[in-house]
Order: C-alpha cells, then structure tokens, then sequence
C-alpha cells in the first residue's frame, strides 16, 4: 500500500510540473515546453494520481490527499526553479 500512495504522490508531483514547464512565466529552462503535449501529459498525470489516491484510500480521504498534494506541489515548483537558480549562481535571472 505505501508503494501505491507513493507513486500516486510522484504522478501528482510530476503532473504539477508538466503543467509549470508549460507556462510562459516558468523558469526551470530557457524556454517552455510545447504547451498542447505539456497541458496532456500533465492532465493524465494528475489523473493518474487521482485514480492512485482513490485505490489506496476512502473517497473523502482521497480527496483530502489529492487536493493538498496539489496545492503543496503547484506552490512548491516555482520556488524550487527559484532556488536551482540561485543556486547554479544565475541570481540575475532569479529577479
């Protein structure tokens, strides 16, 4: 069972960021993924994540998880593209 949360976890994270790189505004490259393959990859990602949540839990419970999942990784891969520049010493780019 912790395998199954897990990688429903890891799809949602993934499907998160498909959905970044698909953005104009994204800074994890120099240009953003083609939009249409992004926007797809990343829908079926979160579904899978949703279908993942709802084997390993109850319906209510699942929802909880899924939502909040999503709203952690939604706000948390800006600030990592943020933080890989600061770090990579590109702090120009960063502002």
């Amino acid at each position: 069972m912790p395998v199954l949360i897990l990688s429903s976890l890891a799809a949602v994270l993934l499907g998160c960021f498909c959905l970044y790189r698909a953005s104009p505004n994204q800074r994890w490259g120099a240009a953003p993924w083609p939009v249409a393959p992004a926007r797809v990859s990343g829908v079926a990602l979160l579904a899978l994540g949703a279908w993942g949540c709802l084997a390993a839990h109850t319906v209510l419970a699942a929802v909880f998880v899924f939502c909040t999942a999503l709203m952690l990784f939604l706000c948390l891969v800006p600030y990592l593209a943020v933080l890989r520049q600061l770090r990579r010493g590109d702090a120009n780019e960063a502002r």
